[in-house]
């Protein structure tokens, strides 16, 4: 059975007349005539009785045209959603992002295309590095937004903004002194974000060309947030490594100071999934957005 056949069937059933149906459907009287006859062939159920050069709909036909009207509304129905949706008036936006991206690069950016696009749901979950690329691969998210490096075959990455690294410590911190210079990082004890995390990821990066890790360092916390690492370096517990952008606000109200220490500005990256559909959505979002 067709979307035609049955586009064929309630014609002629409205019209009960063969050669108006196919004036209406702008078909020829033996195609319309060879639908129903296939149709009640297919089923062996007769839907019209046939009286003298007449057709009638009979109690079967009746019972039919109900259920044939309500499949074309559906069907109807299922067209004008595909409308909707590549016209951007329904849909759904899903993104994973890490903590950093999420919390301070993300909002804007959204705020923008909800904006431009309300019928559109958007769905953020926050996750580390690590997590965002495996939501990516598993498809519980079209769009992953991270700052650690991610190695994995199944997706690509773009580079989509960049972030400034900074060294913090507690305002009154020994080393927040005036003139004081660049600090000996064996001798600060250190609060850092968990291992996979973009942040700690970057910090360990530029441990390493310094020749030096994490197990070289006086570690006091580690702690799964960027404002959980910020409010207890700010009550003086040790030094970070952190995205200006988290601490802004407390560097320039004086609760935190920076300390001079050359780290390299590290790249947001933008996780897709290569074989994976590839929404409207989230081609017009990712228009929105500036690619370095």
């Amino acid at each position: 059975m067709t979307l035609d056949q049955l586009r064929i069937f309630v014609a002629v059933a409205e019209r009960q007349h063969v050669t108006r149906a196919a004036e209406a459907l702008n078909l020829t009287q033996s195609a319309v005539s060879s639908a129903i006859t296939t149709l009640e062939g297919r089923h062996g159920v007769a839907l019209f009785d046939r009286v003298g050069r007449s057709i009638v709909l009979n109690a079967a036909g009746q019972v039919f045209l109900e259920e044939a009207r309500a499949v074309l509304a559906r069907a109807s129905a299922a067209e004008d959603a595909l409308d909707d949706l590549g016209a951007l008036k329904r849909g759904r936006l899903s993104i994973q992002a890490s903590q950093t991206i999420a919390g301070w690069w993300l909002p804007a950016r959204l705020a923008a295309f909800h904006a431009r696009h309300p019928g559109i749901r958007i769905d953020v979950a926050i996750g580390n590095t690590r997590d965002v690329a495996q939501a990516v691969i598993d498809g519980r998210a079209e769009l992953g937004l991270v700052e650690g490096e991610v190695d994995e075959a199944a997706l690509t990455r773009t580079v989509l903004d960049h972030d400034e690294l900074v060294l913090v410590v507690a305002a009154d911190h020994s080393m927040a002194q005036d003139g004081a210079g660049p600090p000996d990082l064996k001798t600060l004890s250190w609060v850092l974000r968990e291992p996979g995390s973009g942040t700690r990821s970057a910090f360990e990066a530029a441990l390493a060309e310094r020749g030096l890790t994490v197990e070289d360092l006086d570690i006091s916390m580690t702690l799964p947030g960027n404002e959980a690492v910020a409010a207890a370096v700010a009550a003086g517990v040790g030094a970070t490594v952190v995205s200006r952008t988290v601490v802004a606000a407390r560097l320039r109200s004086g609760e935190m100071a920076s300390l001079p220490l050359d780290l390299p500005a590290r790249p947001f990256w933008l996780l897709r999934h290569k074989q994976r559909y590839r929404s409207k959505a989230g081609e017009t979002f990712l228009g929105l957005l500036p690619t370095s």
